[in-house]
């Protein structure tokens, strides 16, 4: 078990800062004139795409490959839209001071898949590159 984590510190960190900030009660801060309508969304697709990223260069290290498989990616993908779905269900369940919204759990989603598509698309031209 230890092995397997060994080169997913950073996905453990980082998923458990997507649930801090997601869980937290933070006021009135969505009413602030510093942010534009839809920021909320934009932060939910960046956190989504920096887990996805960090979750696939974990098996990439810990299976010292150069790519990783279609499979792999898509498994990735499916666990990181399962997580922000989750934490969603919570915020409608439990964390009544924030409201699940499925505008959220879609950012997640486009966020989980923005990321996997970059890993595919730039293994795929590094794997074509002319000698």
């Amino acid at each position: 078990m230890k092995a397997a984590l060994k080169y997913q510190k950073l996905t453990i960190l980082w998923a458990l800062f997507i649930f801090t900030i997601c869980t937290i009660n933070l006021g009135g801060v969505s009413h602030s004139p510093l942010f534009f309508v839809g920021f909320d969304k934009v932060t939910h697709c960046g956190l989504f795409f920096v887990l996805t990223i960090f979750w696939c260069n974990g098996i990439i290290r810990k299976q010292k490959v150069k790519f990783l498989s279609y499979t792999s990616a898509a498994i990735v993908t499916v666990c990181s839209v399962a997580y922000g779905g989750l934490i969603e269900i919570l915020q409608m369940t439990i964390f009544t001071w924030r409201s699940g919204e499925w505008g959220d759990f879609a950012s997640d989603a486009i966020g989980a898949c923005m990321a996997a598509f970059s890993i595919v698309i730039i293994e795929w031209a590094l794997g074509h590159e002319k000698s």
